[in-house]
């Protein structure tokens, strides 16, 4: 029995050791590291103007009602192919459409309603003036959506230059925890970032069951408060990175 206890304790003493050794190892490999937090601030400039046009037809028979909205769209699709324009198709829902009748204090079914909508932009505001003058009082054509926005394109180099400039905010973070002990950041261990865009005034956005005459003095006083939202675009990239300490 006790032979048995000596030779536990001879390998329980053994396993210590070997942890001690190979463990001790370990961890004196392993690279000090600091995680922190950078940011950028910036702005990209918004140089594309955009609307919705949407097409809404109501009629009693459903391949009527579908007609009438394809065909208007056909002409309003044919009259942008000849414009510096991007136009995407956003909508097209066709369902029966009721009202309420206060006389019968029920619902009452008045056709199927069939829309379809296209967003139009273009980096030249003239353009889209040139669209609602197109279709300024046709029937069933409403503006749903009239704004302007920062393109990928334009999004893209801004994005990536802020992301350097976050990296940057983000070492020098380091430096300033790691000076009073005389170190400082090395090498970039990892780093992972976010970003994000918003304006600062709501975009834009109304109805008109008929597109009134525009010209670009029209356009850039359209506001809900008075004037255009033209504001730059504002852009918010942050990044979470790990520094090797020197």
């Amino acid at each position: 029995m006790k032979k048995t206890l000596i030779l536990t304790s001879t390998i329980l003493g053994a396993a210590v050791v070997l942890d001690i050794l190979f463990g001790g190892l370990g961890r004196q490999t392993q690279t000090p590291t600091i995680y922190v937090n950078g940011e950028c601030l910036t702005t990209a400039p918004k140089d594309r103007t955009a609307i919705t046009l949407r097409v809404t037809t109501v009629d009693k028979n459903a391949a009527t009602s579908m007609k009438k909205a394809t065909d208007k769209m056909a002409q309003i699709t044919n009259f942008l192919k000849n414009k510096n324009v991007k136009m995407q198709t956003t909508e097209f829902d066709s369902y029966e459409k009721s009202e309420w009748d206060y006389n019968l204090k029920k619902n009452v079914k008045i056709g199927i309603e069939t829309r379809i909508s296209v967003e139009v932009s273009s980096e030249d505001v003239s353009q889209i003036e040139d669209v609602l003058n197109q279709f300024a009082g046709d029937q069933n054509v409403y503006l749903d959506n009239f704004h302007m926005f920062t393109s990928s394109e334009t999004m893209k180099p801004i994005i990536e230059k802020c992301m350097g400039t976050a990296l940057e905010n983000a070492r020098a973070r380091a430096n300033a925890s790691l000076a009073p002990d005389k170190k400082r950041a090395g090498k970039l261990l990892s780093a992972s970032y976010g970003n994000s865009s918003y304006a600062d005034i709501p975009t834009v956005s109304f109805r008109s069951a008929k597109l009134a005459s525009f010209d670009e003095a029209s356009i850039a006083s359209i506001d809900t408060g008075g004037s255009f939202v033209s504001k730059d675009t504002n852009v918010t990239v942050s990044v979470s990175a790990a520094f090797e300490i020197k």
